[in-house]
This record gives C-alpha cells, sequence and structure tokens, in this order.
C-alpha cells in the first residue's frame, strides 16, 4: 500500500513559526500565512493583528493556488499573462495570480500543497519561501 505525503502538524506549525519570526523583525510589516493541502484544503491559518481583509484572503488564494496549479502563483500569474489569460478563465474564484504563494513538494516531488503570504506584498514571495525551507522538505 503506498502512504501519500501531506504537511504534518509539526511542518505547518514550523513554517509559521519561521514565517512570522522575520515579519515580525523591525520594519516588518503584517502578514496573513495560509497552508493548504494538496486539495487546497486549509491546514493552518494564522494572521498577525492589524492585517486587512484583502491580505486574509489573498494568503489563503495564494496557498490555494500553487497547491492546485502545481507552481507558484506568482510565476503561474506571469504565464497567464503571457498567454493572453486571466485566472477568471479556469471559473474558480480561488485562484489568484498574485505574487506570494509556493507550492509544497515532497522530496520525491509529490504536490502537499502550498503556502500563501498576505500583507507584505513586496516579502510575501520570500516569507513563504522561508516557511517552506523550515518546513524541511
Amino acid at each position: 500500500m503506498s502512504v501519500k505525503p501531506y504537511i504534518s502538524f509539526e511542518q505547518a506549525q514550523a513554517a509559521m513559526k519561521a514565517i512570522i519570526e522575520e515579519a515580525t523583525k523591525p520594519g516588518g510589516m503584517p502578514v496573513a500565512i495560509s497552508k493548504v493541502d494538496d486539495a487546497g484544503n486549509m491546514v493552518a491559518y494564522a494572521q498577525m493583528d492589524n492585517i486587512r481583509l484583502y491580505a486574509r484572503r489573498h494568503a489563503f488564494r495564494k496557498a490555494y493556488t500553487s497547491a492546485i496549479m502545481g507552481m507558484d502563483s506568482g510565476p503561474h500569474g506571469e504565464q497567464l499573462k503571457q498567454r493572453g489569460r486571466t485566472v477568471s478563465d479556469y471559473g474558480d474564484p480561488n485562484l489568484t495570480p498574485g505574487v506570494g504563494g509556493v507550492v509544497v513538494r515532497s522530496q520525491d516531488g509529490i504536490i502537499m500543497g502550498g503556502i500563501g503570504v498576505g500583507g507584505y506584498l513586496e516579502r510575501d514571495e520570500d516569507l513563504a519561501k522561508i516557511g517552506l525551507k523550515a518546513m524541511g522538505v
């Protein structure tokens, strides 16, 4: 029987901790952080104080897009733009072309889910990648 890799509680918590530590350094901004499984279902979520609704929604959408499309949300958005398409062409309101979502893959390359960060536009993608590294995958 095969065992499908998944984002464990420990991995989700390690990613959250790493992202929050980085975002709260001097000069940082409040962020929302979302993690989803390979089907786009929420695994973990956290938000800092004073985060706007838009950032909260997009943290989820960035994680969801990365997991469902199998690629980071920013490059996926750029790919759509180059093809003259938009995320609305897919008919899924949870997809976004926004930068800040990264796909989580097992060491064997199997999609386990996605991490999305919203609220700190200049650093959303960097923060998501810090979380990915902390997961140890």
